[in-house]
């Protein structure tokens, strides 16, 4: 089976109505230049602050799931018939916990939710808490059956964590995605690119890594195929990316590398 993604590798500002007029535009421009089935954007795709903006203000820019921002990604799903994956900074209903989700929304060419995910391992890690800001989730993703292949996802930081993406193949996975906003840093492009390319490998699995790009955001997204091929990649700047997907491809290399079949799991520990 083949298909078309587009990785919509962009800026994002400090206004949701800002980010949705662009969605709008590169969704636009997208649908015209390659007929895609499916678009994927960034972590953090409804509103992104630069350094400095204080905790509480980030978190009152919260919204909830049926609020102004997926309303209008709804509507461009279904103007466009294309499915969307998009991130965004979703409200936590609880009067005694101030953060928010770091939410991942997918949804279909008809514009409805089929699966919301709160991102579960926080980045805790280079100077930074993402705790203090965001509440983790308690559940890995839940893949989906698609037109287009059963489809997974993790977030950016999860990445490391080669359990997370063992979990998505476990579930059937064929293609995972993963909205990301990586940050720059010594070595950072090459953690990026290695992690994306062994969690790919290792599970035999298309894996699409689509980043934010500005001034502390890397760019340089990615998608790999199940033996490891880098199908498509950008440097930096705002450009849609285009992914060509036959899903055939996935049983010729679990026939000639079948790794998750050749598992010993009574001799692995937690």
């Amino acid at each position: 089976m083949e298909s078309t993604f587009v990785m919509v590798q962009m800026e994002c500002t400090e206004s949701p109505e800002e980010n949705l007029r662009k969605a709008a535009r590169f969704t636009e421009e997208a649908v015209r230049k390659y007929q895609p089935q499916l678009l994927l954007f960034p972590e953090s795709f409804m509103i992104e602050f630069g350094k400095g903006a204080d905790a509480a203000a980030r978190n009152a820019t919260a919204q909830p799931l049926n609020g102004a921002f997926v309303r209008g990604m709804r509507a461009l799903a279904t103007q466009h018939g294309v499915w969307l994956v998009f991130g965004m900074r979703e409200r936590v209903e609880d009067s005694a916990d101030s953060r928010s989700y770091n939410t991942v929304i997918m949804l279909n060419d008809r514009g409805e939710i089929v699966r919301s995910y709160h991102k579960t391992h926080l980045y805790d890690a280079f100077g930074y808490k993402e705790s203090d800001e965001f509440k983790a989730g308690d559940a890995f993703f839940e893949p989906v059956d698609t037109p287009f292949g059963r489809i997974g996802l993790f977030v950016c930081y999860e990445v490391r964590f080669p359990e997370v993406a063992r979990d998505q193949r476990a579930k059937g996975a064929e293609i995972i995605l993963m909205p990301t906003a990586w940050v720059k840093g010594d070595l950072k492009s090459l953690h990026f690119k290695t992690l994306v390319t062994a969690r790919a490998i290792e599970n035999t699995c298309f894996l699409l890594a689509c980043d934010q790009y500005s001034r502390i955001r890397m760019g340089e997204s990615i998608a790999v195929d199940p033996m490891g091929v880098t199908l498509a990649s950008a440097g930096e700047g705002e450009r849609l990316i285009p992914v060509y997907i036959d899903t055939e491809r996935i049983a010729e290399v679990r026939k000639k590398l079948p790794s998750y079949e050749d598992r010993r799991p009574e001799l692995y520990t937690g």
